[in-house]
């Protein structure tokens, strides 16, 4: 430096000695300076003043000499000093110098900046609150430096602001957050633990409101979070613990709306998932819960983003059980926001939502967004669901239907979805169809056929909820209403009609037989038959389905549904099935629900009494189908007391193909017959003289039978029947035989008699041609 230069009111031992290498000297030049100040002040010569310290910043402090740049800093610290109170008049050009050495490469003058800029803060005390900015830009970069002399220098000048800041109540916090917003994303640990204590602070003050501002720094919050140091996710979860409680107590002034999708991102692990992840999930799963609770409805246009975050994280094993327990009731809570006023016509929602359109969205929340991309992608989350809200106006919340519908879609399609995810996937899409009937029959055609592949599930609960969904499906009136749907124009084969009614008194005839169709069979919605239609497609496809589920399936629709609806519908359809010995195999399964299932116990009373115009309807429906099976006839007229039918039949068994199966079909029959479901047969054994038809019918399937433990169980029975003497025929004048067919006027047997013959001669006909006549039936049952 060029000492003969004029650095006037500054003598020349003052240059020198704040040019000058050793410390001591420098400070000597700093008291002498101080001195000089404190007479400008009380002359008040302002003008002196700014030009002691213009000479200080540019031909010390800045200068290109490294001693002249520590005597610069001393000397503007000296001022500082010296002005006191003052001080404040002058804090721009006293603090503009130090600041800028901060970024010097010599650690030692790092460190005499930050010592400067203590005393200069010291004495300025509140002054220094509208330099904040720039003061926290400087620190945050000497938080991160390199020199441990330079950072402990750096924590003494912060822990000082800090105190600064909490006595004040000039803070300004509006100017600030936009900087922490942006430094509280950098990588470095250091700089990252000095965010967090500045943010830990401004929460604790009573004064400064940093809850309004929480959507622009929670997402970097939880990003900090993530980090490797134990010591800073602790800090982290202890602000974000916080916040949860300030919100918990002031939710009115809480903006959920702007921080939903911050939190849907996090509830989400990238696919590289951490320990650390594991943590970033729960506490925002855990602020999730809080949310739904707390906004209600407001979250409502975030549903589908929720319900992604969610939904996997129900199926998760005990190491990630405090996630599991957060997400079940972010889902219930989400689930009950769902009213029937959700089911409101669009031009009602649009009416309301045209409101809150009209709206400019703030730069704040476009700012926000931007961010929040910003994030997504700096942390890899590339397969993470981002959803944009339908509207953010708390009175003109509208439910994002579309969109919930394509996430529960989409995890039923996904095979590698959990079994809890399944359960409760289903469980929203029969809420749905519950509160919102008519916008969810919008969804049906895209959503049935994967409910009917979810029938194939390995596990009962899942089958159990689907079948839920699709029973409400199949008997909604909302779905009634739709005439144009993809059901009405199915092929002319899988066509249903809606069972007939009678009217006035009148029964519904066909030539000069009754309809086969039930009266008492409650209406249903033109998705019932296209169900029932493709769950015997199902069956007939997938044989291993029906032999393992078909039951279970069944009879859990049976309990959903109408039971006669269930029957009369499979047995119309059956009707016209092309594979008949799928249709023999359906008859016989129905047959035996029918029978042995205590869910058709009130179907199998309405069947024994043949007296009204319904039950012989439904008689006579199933009839029809169950004559592609012999024995289940004969055990459907033993079910409806149609003995002397069921002897007919039995008679014409010599004309059947007699095989292996066809003996067992009659060996089940017989256990049949000595289970509870057949007592009041047995019982009417006693009455041989009314029910003379029962004991032939029974030794004609006694007579069927090969010498085997079968036969020996029917034989006994009969053995007990009383004095077989008293069995005559009808012809007998004696004997006044009861004949049910008395009571049944509208069922005509000679044509339920054609009609077994012609279906057992297709049966006959199509096992020839798949066998050849080569091999005698004789021979098959020897085998």
């Amino acid at each position: 430096m060029n000492t003969e230069k004029d650095f006037s009111p500054l003598t020349p031992n003052i240059v020198r000695a704040l040019n000058d290498k050793l410390y001591e000297k420098r400070k000597v030049a700093a008291l002498e300076i101080e001195k000089l100040v404190r007479e400008f002040v009380a002359q008040n010569n302002s003008a002196q003043i700014r030009h002691v310290i213009q000479i200080l910043a540019t031909e010390f402090a800045l200068s290109q000499h490294p001693h002249s740049r520590k005597g610069g800093l001393i000397g503007l610290a000296a001022c500082s000093i010296a002005l006191g109170k003052d001080s404040g008049l002058y804090l721009k050009e006293l603090i503009d110098p130090v600041l800028t050495c901060f970024n010097d490469s010599d650690s030692r003058l790092r460190y005499y900046a930050c010592e400067a800029l203590y005393n200069i803060v010291k004495v300025a005390r509140v002054a220094v609150l509208p330099h904040f900015n720039v003061l926290f830009d400087g620190l945050s970069k000497l938080a991160a430096d390199p020199d441990p002399n330079v950072k402990s220098g750096s924590e003494l000048l912060d822990r000082l602001l800090k105190d600064i800041v909490t006595e004040s109540n000039k803070f300004d916090l509006v100017a600030f957050v936009p900087l922490l917003r942006e430094r509280i994303y950098s990588n470095n640990q250091y700089a990252q633990q000095f965010m967090i204590s500045w943010i830990h602070v401004l929460v604790s003050v009573p004064d400064i409101n940093l809850l309004d501002y929480l959507p622009e720094i929670l997402d970097g919050l939880f990003q900090i979070l993530g980090d490797s140091s134990k010591e800073i996710r602790r800090m982290c979860e202890v602000v974000l613990g916080e916040f949860l409680k300030e919100i918990k107590k002031n939710p009115s002034s809480v903006k959920f709306a702007e921080m939903a999708n911050i939190l849907v991102i996090h509830c989400q692990v990238s696919d590289e998932s951490k320990s650390t992840n594991d943590l970033i999930q729960l506490t925002a799963m855990t602020w999730m819960r809080e949310f739904i609770q707390l906004a209600g409805r407001v979250v409502l246009p975030y549903s589908s983003g929720i319900l992604t975050a969610v939904l996997p994280c129900l199926s998760y094993d005990d190491r990630k059980k405090s996630t599991k327990e957060a997400a079940s009731p972010c889902n219930h809570s989400l689930m009950k926001l769902v009213t029937p006023e959700d089911d409101e016509d669009d031009e009602d929602l649009q009416t309301k939502t045209s409101l809150s359109s009209d709206e400019t969205p703030s730069k704040r929340e476009g700012d926000l967004n931007d961010s929040l991309s910003e994030s997504q992608e700096s942390v890899g989350f590339s397969n993470i669901s981002f959803f944009t809200p339908a509207g953010s106006d708390r009175s003109a919340v509208t439910l994002d239907l579309d969109g919930i519908v394509q996430v529960l879609n989409r995890h039923l399609h996904d095979s590698s979805t959990g079994m809890m995810t399944r359960i409760a996937v289903l469980k929203w899409l029969y809420h749905l169809y519950i509160k919102t009937p008519r916008k969810m029959f919008k969804h049906t055609d895209s959503l049935f056929p994967m409910l009917l592949k979810t029938l194939s599930d390995e596990s009962d609960e899942v089958i159990l909820k689907d079948l839920e969904v699709l029973a409400e499906i199949a008997s909604s009136p909302a779905g009634q209403t739709d005439t144009s749907g993809s059901c009405n124009n199915s092929d002319s084969k899988s066509q249903l009609h809606i069972p007939g009614r009678f009217k006035d008194g009148q029964q519904m005839v066909v030539g000069s037989k009754m309809a086969d169709m039930s009266p008492s069979t409650p209406s249903m919605n033109s998705y019932f038959y296209k169900f029932m239609i493709n769950l015997l497609k199902c069956f007939s496809l997938e044989r291993k389905l029906l032999e393992m589920r078909g039951a279970f399936i069944i009879r859990q629709l049976c309990l959903l549904l109408h039971a006669e609806n269930i029957f009369h519908s499979m047995a119309d359809i059956l009707l016209k099935e092309e594979d008949l010995k799928f249709a023999s195999t359906m008859v016989q399964t129905l047959n035996t629900i029918l029978l042995t299932s205590a869910e058709l116990f009130q179907l199998r009373n309405q069947l024994k009494d043949l007296r009204t115009q319904e039950s012989c309807a439904l008689f006579c429906c199933l009839y029809r189908s169950w004559c592609h099976n012999p024995v289940a006839t004969v055990s459907l007229c033993f079910l409806t007391q149609n003995y002397r039918h069921a002897y007919d039949l039995i008679q014409k068994f010599g004309d059947l193909e007699v095989t292996v199966d066809f003996l067992m079909e009659v060996d089940k029959l017989v256990q049949l017959i000595e289970s509870p479901i057949f007592t009041y047969l047995r019982l009417q054994l006693l009455d041989v003289e009314h029910n003379p038809y029962l004991i032939k019918a029974l030794y004609g399937l006694l007579m069927l039978l090969p010498q085997s433990q079968a036969f020996q169980l029917l034989s006994h029975r009969l053995s007990c029947v009383p004095n077989p003497e008293l069995m005559r025929t009808v012809e007998d004048p004696k004997v006044p035989v009861k004949d049910k067919r008395v009571a049944q006027p509208h069922i005509d047997y000679s044509e339920l008699l054609q009609r077994f013959d012609r279906v057992q001669s297709k049966h006959l006909e199509v096992r020839h041609q798949r066998t050849g006549r080569s091999e005698h039936p004789d021979r098959k049952l020897m085998l």
